[in-house]
């Protein structure tokens, strides 16, 4: 197996959290099963997607509170939060809530455009001001401004008996430099790094410069850091789809394997107008996982990831999954599980 000079800081991982539309509890209480789960194996940090007018997370702060009460250690995040879909005031005072409850523990992302199917549900989500609505990255500006204790209006003092302050309360001192900027182009990548976020590459990038999704999200990681205050120290998670099979049965080793063979055409070449790239799924013994990792440009180039879990697999293929990532494909990138 090739070797690294700089082993894996810190292991995480992303889920979908799916749910069955007549019992939707169960499927919330299965993603905190989970988060649980990652705690007790000593990941760093668990992350949940957003899914809006779907069949999976559609309040991933919400989760994320509830998660927070039922864990101590583990980090929180969100990868990531569509900021058309918000008000960038009332997420801020959601944020630092969460923040709060989970002493210190969040770790938001966030990305910009408009909402998915917008000419679909635009007069449902801004019925007055459909084609108004910014959806750039200033709404990202103004949330960073709020989270990090800016002004939110030239009042503040008392009215009566009510106290109001100018800024987004509760403040949570070290939230603003634990939010991350999901992207996959370089647009992206030199906002994000010019504005002191922290950056999130996927299994997706843009293919701007080349075809190869590894030299792509390699360029797009150093020209973050080439535009960010802390250069080569700046905080860069990679999430690609890792499944290892270890401990996995012969049944799971099939599905593992046929989930990934449907999802490999879209890998080929770049899809769609905006010529998007998908990183194939990694699915093999923990060993193989590892090697290929290391031969990949931008793996090397991190030291913390944030594995994704399938999205349509059972609670019991979850638990297989991570307990392999755990306890044979994290060591042999030379993580160690935290105490």
């Amino acid at each position: 197996m090739p070797l690294t000079s700089e082993p894996l800081r810190k292991l995480g991982f992303l889920t979908i959290g799916l749910f069955d539309e007549a019992d939707p509890r169960r499927g919330h209480e299965s993603t905190l099963e989970i988060i649980e789960l990652g705690e007790r194996l000593g990941f760093d940090s668990a992350w949940v997607r957003h899914r809006h007018l779907q069949y999976g997370i559609s309040s991933p702060v919400a989760v994320l509170a509830a998660a927070s009460q039922r864990t101590s250690r583990i980090d929180l995040g969100t990868a990531v939060i569509p900021l058309g879909w918000e008000n960038p005031l009332r997420l801020a005072e959601d944020l630092a809530t969460v923040d709060i409850l989970s002493g210190g523990r969040l770790n938001p992302g966030v990305s910009v455009g408009p909402p998915m199917n917008y000419d679909k549900v635009k007069t449902a989500l801004y019925p007055d001001t459909a084609d108004a609505e910014d959806f750039g990255y200033e709404r990202v500006r103004r949330l960073l401004d709020f989270v990090r204790g800016e002004p939110a209006t030239d009042f503040s003092g008392t009215t009566g008996f009510e106290v109001f302050s100018d800024r987004v309360q509760p403040h949570s001192p070290g939230l603003g430099r634990r939010m991350w900027y999901g992207g996959a182009s370089l647009q992206s990548a030199r906002w994000a790094g010019e504005h002191g976020m922290n950056f999130l590459t996927s299994s997706v990038v843009k293919a701007e410069e080349s075809e190869d999704f590894a030299e792509i999200q390699l360029s797009t990681i150093r020209t973050f850091r080439a535009h960010h205050p802390d250069g080569d120290r700046a905080r860069v998670s990679q999430g690609l789809v890792v499944i290892p099979t270890d401990s996995a049965s012969a049944e799971q080793r099939a599905k593992y394997e046929e989930y990934a063979l449907k999802r490999m055409p879209r890998t080929a070449t770049p899809q769609g107008p905006a010529r998007m790239m998908f990183a194939p799924d990694l699915v093999g013994p923990s060993a193989e996982i590892a090697e290929r990792l290391y031969s990949h440009a931008a793996f090397r180039e991190v030291d913390e990831v944030a594995f994704a879990l399938p999205f349509t697999f059972d609670h019991d293929d979850y638990v297989q999954i991570l307990t392999d990532i755990a306890t044979e494909l994290g060591p042999a990138l030379g993580w160690q599980p935290a105490a």
